[in-house]
């Protein structure tokens, strides 16, 4: 494969000054896919072109020097895997993933989703976390934070970063979604604001930071950056389902342990 430049992404404060801590939130830029995918589409799930996804993860694995780039077959579980070895395309069905091991890139595909990152650098552990409404309110966060300590990891030393994700104003939901959600969580009344008639907007990563201090995470960060809105940085499901579009690609957030 010839060569190519390496994709623009986010960082997070404290994350990045973590030593032997690598992360980066991806966003459309960089790739190779074309059409509705352009350009950098990590989405195996996706309708692109295969080989045109694998460039675009092999992309990703050289902007972050991982040996090997590993995503799971995300099902809005609380499904957790400690990653001991690398997958090729059986990935298993979970929407979390924790190690203790350098050189693995934890990727964790969304599209308006929730991306949580999580660092405990002192014990040498991390954890990537893939948190729609259904995960978050099914407990993924929880789950990915108790694997965690049970690698060695402290709540309070865990530096955890909320990556680009649906904004509060763009996340127009029913009054049956709100029912759902308060009959689980009564205390997250607060994060539906009012919309038209009888539609509210819900503040998914208001609950995800939420959901991290009541485990009390030490280190919170939300990069605050609405992948609905902002059209020309990052894929988005609603996006295209406001448009009417047949698929969707996929943002890449990535955290590894420096080889």
């Amino acid at each position: 494969m010839p060569e190519t430049a390496l994709p623009p992404f986010e960082t997070a404060p404290g994350l990045a000054g973590l030593k032997g801590i690598r992360h980066g939130f991806f966003g459309r830029a960089g790739g190779v896919s074309t059409g509705l995918y352009a350009s950098l589409n990590a989405g195996p799930g996706s309708g692109d072109d295969p080989a045109a996804v694998a460039q675009n993860r092999d992309i990703i694995r050289q902007a972050m020097g991982a040996d090997v780039l590993l995503s799971c077959h995300q099902i809005h579980s609380a499904q957790v895997v400690h990653v001991t070895d690398a997958w090729d395309t059986d990935r298993p069905q979970a929407d979390a993933m924790v190690t203790t091991l350098p050189g693995f890139g934890l990727c964790i595909l969304t599209a308006d989703c929730t991306p949580v990152l999580f660092a405990d650098a002192e014990a040498g552990v991390i954890g990537a976390a893939h948190a729609g409404w259904k995960g978050a309110l099914g407990g993924v966060l929880e789950a990915t934070v108790a694997s965690m300590t049970e690698l060695g990891a402290r709540p309070g030393r865990i530096h955890a970063a909320i990556g680009p994700t649906i904004g509060q104003a763009s996340y127009e939901v029913g009054p049956e979604f709100r029912d759902t959600f308060l009959e689980a969580s009564p205390a997250s009344e607060h994060l539906f604001g009012p919309g038209q008639g009888d539609r509210y907007h819900f503040d998914l990563p208001g609950y995800c930071s939420a959901s991290l201090v009541a485990m009390d995470i030490g280190h919170i960060v939300n990069l605050d950056l609405d992948t609905c809105a902002l059209e020309d940085a990052y894929f988005s499901n609603r996006r295209r389902n406001h448009r009417g579009e047949p698929d969707y690609g996929r943002n890449a957030s990535v955290i590894m342990l420096a080889p």
